[in-house]
């Protein structure tokens, strides 16, 4: 078993930071930790990696990055924004795109450890099954991870998110102030983002005394056309709506169009503020859960993790989303 820095750090009860010191001989270590640290580093046999992983010497300056569909508009414009920032900073970007097979997520994981990233940005949840989490929490243990929009609670690990829980209550308070109360809300995924969105639309309809209805909480494939039979199957099943929340702003779109087909000119909420909500006819109002704000912040844990002052990086950032109104919200 290779002896890791998170080792050492453990057996010391010192943060990995300060590991990262002694090893890096800095003069920010007192002479008492430094003794204790080597020594337990003699006693375990550790032998430091030169590749140094992150520790701000001997860096490789190649960050991993892993989503699960580059295809798809909200990771591509992800993976743009963290590239463009890390190579501000002279990273250059090792990109995993693990797609809907899941039977090799384990090796994109072991690849980027193999080839000695600094650190590894995961966006959206791409790995579900216990083995995937496990190996890659083990893995932080060498390798720092940043999670966006995912919260893994673990050693070396940090988390940046947005609180689309809240967002979803604010918009369905909104909705009730329009006298909104049959709002349907379509979604495809149980993920981290997808959970907090459907438990913030659920708690908004307990806070406000609406009554929640089985038949408008609908889960479906996110494509246009499968919003789009939805929305017919639910009108010819005489379901009745008076506003549409969803979970992407594509699904906001198929079923604006298809609410229209059929004569219903209602409110339609998105989430992602994307590119798609502002080219709809009418324009798509929005939940904007500041992928933007997201990877900068992701960008600067590297920046700070590979620099001089590890110590101060936050093991969790929180961001705020905010409702984008448009055309579809002012009716």
């Amino acid at each position: 078993m290779n002896i890791t820095i998170y080792d050492i750090a453990q057996k010391c009860n010192v943060s990995i930071a300060t590991v990262s010191r002694v090893l890096n001989g800095s003069t920010r270590v007192s002479e008492k930790t430094r003794a204790k640290v080597l020594q337990v580093m003699k006693e375990m046999g550790y032998k430091p990696n030169p590749f140094a992983r992150g520790l701000g010497l001997d860096s490789m300056k190649i960050v991993g990055v892993i989503c699960t569909d580059v295809a798809d508009i909200f990771y591509a414009h992800a993976v743009s924004l963290l590239e463009d920032g890390l190579r501000k900073h002279h990273f250059d970007v090792m990109l995993s795109n693990t797609g809907s097979d899941t039977g090799h997520n384990g090796k994109y994981i072991s690849d980027m450890a193999d080839k000695h990233v600094d650190a590894i940005i995961t966006i959206g949840t791409p790995f579900s099954s216990e083995t995937d989490v496990r190996l890659l929490c083990d893995t932080a243990r060498q390798i720092p991870v940043i999670t966006i929009n995912s919260d893994y609670h673990q050693p070396n690990m940090y988390s940046v998110v947005c609180n689309e829980k809240e967002g979803m209550k604010m918009i369905v308070t909104a909705l009730a102030a329009k006298n909104c109360h049959d709002i349907l809300y379509i979604y495809d995924s149980l993920t981290y983002s997808g959970r907090h969105k459907l438990d913030g639309f659920r708690q908004g309809i307990r806070d406000l005394n609406l009554t929640e209805k089985p038949e408008l909480i609908q889960q479906i494939p996110r494509t246009l056309d499968d919003t789009e039979v939805l929305i017919d199957r639910l009108v010819a099943g005489g379901i009745s709506f008076d506003a549409i929340v969803t979970s992407e702003d594509i699904f906001a779109i198929g079923a604006q169009r298809a609410a229209l087909r059929h004569g219903k000119t209602i409110p339609v909420i998105g989430c992602n503020n994307s590119i798609l909500a502002q080219c709809a006819t009418p324009t798509i109002t929005s939940l904007d859960n500041k992928l933007t704000s997201l990877c900068n912040a992701a960008v600067h844990i590297v920046t700070e993790l590979t620099g001089k002052e590890p110590d101060s990086v936050p093991v969790r950032t929180e961001f705020s989303a905010d409702l984008v109104e448009r055309e579809s919200f002012r009716r």
